[in-house]
C-alpha cells in the first residue's frame, strides 16, 4: 500500500471513529521550525558548542549546580516563541473541536498544540510557558522570562531561583498526568502516533494500555514499535495531516 493509499486509509479511520487519541513528540513540531532531538538533524546530534552533552545540561543537579550554563543553552535552543501550529496542530484542534478527538499526549514543550485550539491536552514533560520561582512559588509566563534580562531570571517577589515547569532529566513525570493518559488511551477506539521515536521511557510505554484495533502511527523514522501499527506512514506528520484533512468530511 503506498502513501496514497494510506492517507485515504487514515482518512477512512477517522470519519469512522468516536473516541481518537493522539501521543505525540518532538516530529509534531519540526515542521513548525523548532528541532528534534534525536533525528539525525535533531539537537543532541548538533549541539558542539558546550563542553556538556545536552543530557547533562537538561538535568535537574546541572540546572540547580549551574543554572547560568543552563539557562544559556535553555534560552538559545529550547524556547522558539515565534513558532506557529503545523498541519497536525491544525487538524487535531479541529477533530476536538468535532468531539471525534478526546485527549492530545504530547512529550512536546512548546504549547504549539493549544496555540492551534486543543483544550484537552495532556504534557507529559511540560511546558515552556510556566515558569515558578523555587522558593516562593510565584508564577512566570514566557514572556515574563524572556523580559527579564539576567542571564539567570530570578523571582521578582523573593530573589528565588526561577524553573521553567518542564520535566528535567532526575525528574519524575507528574503522576496525576501519567494516570489520566492511561485512561484516555485505554478509552481510545483509534489510536494516532505521531512524531515520537518512542524510545524515551516511561512515556513511550503508555501506548501499550491501548486496547482498541486500529493504531495509526506516523514518523519519518522507524520506531521499535513499527510492527504494532495497523497503518505505518513514514513521512513529514504535518504535511500527512494537510492531506487527511482535505479528505475527511465532519
Amino acid at each position: 500500500m503506498g502513501n496514497k493509499e494510506k492517507i485515504e486509509q487514515l482518512a477512512t479511520w477517522i470519519e469512522a471513529s468516536d473516541y481518537i487519541v493522539f501521543f505525540g513528540g518532538a516530529g509534531t513540531s519540526t515542521e513548525s521550525g523548532i528541532p528534534d532531538f534525536r533525528s539525525a538533524a535533531g539537537l543532541y546530534q548538533n549541539e558542539q558548542q558546550s563542553p556538556y552533552p545536552p543530557e547533562v545540561m537538561l538535568s535537574y543537579t546541572f540546572f540547580k549546580q549551574h543554572p547560568e550554563v543552563f539557562y544559556d543553552f535553555y534560552r538559545s535552543k529550547m524556547l522558539h516563541p515565534d513558532a506557529q501550529p503545523n498541519g497536525c496542530h491544525r487538524l487535531l484542534a479541529k477533530l476536538e473541536a468535532d468531539g471525534k478527538l478526546k485527549a492530545t499526549i504530547t512529550q512536546n514543550i512548546d504549547g504549539l498544540h493549544q496555540s492551534a485550539g486543543c483544550t484537552e491536552v495532556m504534557e507529559l514533560h511540560g511546558s515552556v510557558h510556566r515558569n515558578y520561582c523555587m522558593d516562593c512559588s510565584r508564577f512566570y509566563g514566557l514572556h515574563d522570562i524572556q523580559a527579564i534580562q539576567d542571564t539567570v531570571p530570578r523571582c521578582l517577589s523573593c530573589g528565588g531561583l526561577i524553573k521553567p515547569d518542564v520535566v528535567l532529566y532526575e525528574e519524575e513525570l507528574d503522576q496525576n498526568i501519567i494516570l489520566r493518559s492511561i485512561q484516555e488511551i485505554s478509552t481510545a477506539d483509534l489510536l494516532i502516533i505521531g512524531g515520537t521515536s518512542l524510545t524515551v521511557h516511561p512515556a513511550a510505554g503508555l501506548i501499550s494500555y491501548f486496547q482498541g484495533s486500529k493504531v495509526a502511527l506516523l514518523n519519518a523514522d522507524p520506531t521499535p514499535y513499527d510492527h504494532r501499527a495497523g497503518l505505518l506512514i513514514a513521512d513529514r506528520i504535518g504535511e500527512v495531516m494537510n492531506q487527511v484533512d482535505r479528505l475527511i468530511h465532519i
